[in-house]
Order: structure tokens, then sequence, then C-alpha cells
């Protein structure tokens, strides 16, 4: 009793006791009286509820406060993080027909490596090997897949190879990654204040991060504008740059390519655009969520 009261003022209220459980990867508000868990690859109702709407509003409120945004009825939607790193989406009514959703991804408190990965079947030990050498040889890497599939946890677990000597820069929406070493610089995007102004994209970060003097360049995803600014880093002297992006397959990751260098405006004959995404891309590492929950590398 006296806890949920300390959770209810000082935490995440009913939703404070799942972050003991290492297991679980994501925790998913669907209204006031439905929460579920994922964990191992599988979705379960946790049991958790809250007392009634404007409880979960007030947990909501909460999240998006301590990360400085905003949340109401002229901003719906707000993306937002966690103290530990856990990231955070929030939609409310209108938008959310049924009540509000929260959706909490969790990643684990320290960079976690390959080896782990091969513990837990998501990769063989060939693959890590080779990872491991394309980490160390400078290669520029994309890694895709789908929603979920596992993309930022490999592209962690690629990272932790990296060396302690070099100037790192990591660039996100939301600060996932967690890399380890004296040199790690990590910048996050800013979305629009409500009056529509203060926006940071990738896209700036990633021209200013080319004047601080990175080893390599790490983009969390690549999705838009800053896709030309990424290539453009990978073919002008930052080799063993790596990113993320959506795609079905290692092929299709190219195609994404470039179709968001075309969106972008870059005004390329398209044997000329693909002759300058294969020039700056060395290795595309596809990752699967299969049906069972299993997270794997399907293609390299």
């Amino acid at each position: 009793m006296v806890q949920g009261v300390l959770d209810d003022i000082f935490g995440l209220g009913p939703l404070e006791p799942l972050f003991a459980d290492d297991e679980i990867t994501d925790i998913l508000v669907v209204g006031a009286d439905r929460v579920f868990i994922e964990r191992r690859g599988k979705l379960h109702e946790s049991g958790a509820k809250f007392r009634d709407n404007a409880h979960l509003m007030h947990v909501i409120q909460r999240i998006v406060r301590n990360a400085g945004r905003r949340i109401d009825e002229r901003s719906p939607m707000v993306d937002a993080r966690l103290p530990d790193g856990s990231r955070v989406n929030a939609i409310i009514p209108p938008l959310a027909v049924d009540g509000a959703q929260l959706s909490i991804r969790r990643f684990p408190a320290r960079a976690l490596g390959l080896d782990w990965l091969v513990e837990r079947g998501s990769l063989h030990t060939a693959t890590a090997n080779l990872l491991r050498a394309a980490v160390a040889g400078r290669l520029n890497i994309i890694i895709c897949g789908g929603a979920g599939a596992g993309k930022t946890t490999l592209l962690n677990a690629a990272s932790a190879s990296l060396g302690a000597h070099e100037r790192i820069i990591t660039i996100e929406d939301a600060a996932e990654l967690r890399l380890e070493g004296a040199h790690v610089v990590r910048l996050e995007t800013r979305a629009a204040n409500v009056e529509g102004v203060g926006v940071v994209a990738a896209s700036d970060l990633l021209r200013n991060a080319l004047r601080m003097r990175p080893d390599r360049i790490i983009v969390g995803e690549c999705r838009g504008a800053e896709a030309f600014d990424m290539m453009q880093a990978m073919n002008t002297g930052h080799e063993g740059s790596m990113t993320t992006l959506h795609s079905n397959s290692a092929r299709d990751a190219l195609h994404r390519l470039e179709s968001m260098l075309a969106m972008g405006g870059i005004n390329m004959p398209l044997r000329v655009l693909r002759d300058y995404v294969a020039s700056a891309i060395n290795l595309v590492v596809h990752v699967t969520r299969l049906p069972d929950g299993r997270r794997v590398v399907s293609e390299v």
C-alpha cells in the first residue's frame, strides 16, 4: 500500500514494479485497465492497472514534463526518454480513440556484446566474428529490419567492439545507444515546441558532427533528409560509420536509401545515385523477428 502511494507520487504508478524485471523489453499501456509486457519476444498481459483515465494521464504528464516536453490537445503525441534510457511514445485523445496509449521500449543498462547475442541464438559465431572484423576494419555498416526486429540491439552489440581511443559521435532521436569510452559524444534531436519552432533534425546534427573531429559517426536511424549527409560522411573520410533503417531485406535497404536521397531533393541520375550509395556502404546486415518472437540475423 505504502509502496503504491510512493510509486504514484515519485514514479510511474502501477508501471513502476515492471521496471524491476530486466527481461521485460516493452511495456504497452492500452487505456487505463490493460497493460501488456513483452518478455522473451512474446506479449503477455501484466495485470497492472491504473485507477482510471485521469490516473493514466497523470503518469503520462509526469513522464513528458520530466523530459522537457508537453502533451495536450494541441500536441497530442510525443516521444520522450526516461532517465534510464527507455524510449517512450505517448498518444492521447482525440487521436487515440479508445483512450491514452503509452509505449515504453526498454534497453539493457549497459552495452551487451555480440557474444551475448550468440548465446541467445540471435546470430551464429561466424557472423559475430564477421561483424567484429567489419567494425575493426572500419567498414561502413547498415543494420536493417522491420519495427521491433532488434536493429538497435545489434547496433549496440556491434558498437561494443569499437576502440576505446576513438572519438565516436552518436546521433539519435532518443539516446538509446550504450557506448562506453572516454571519447563518446551523444547528440539528440529536438522536436519543435508548441509554437512550431526550435526543431533540430538529425541532418542538422550530422552536419555539425562533421565539424567535431569524429573518427566515426553512428546515426541511430536513417529515415529522411539525413540519409544524404550520412552517405556524404561515409564517402569523405569517416569510414567505420554505422546506422540503421527500416527495410524488408538487405537488398531493399539499398533501394530505401536511393528513395530517401531522391525524395530529399538530390538531383542525380539513378545510375549515379546508385554508384554513390554503393561507394558509401560496405556491409548490410538484416535482422528479422520470427513468429515465435526470437530476433535473428537473417542476411549479411
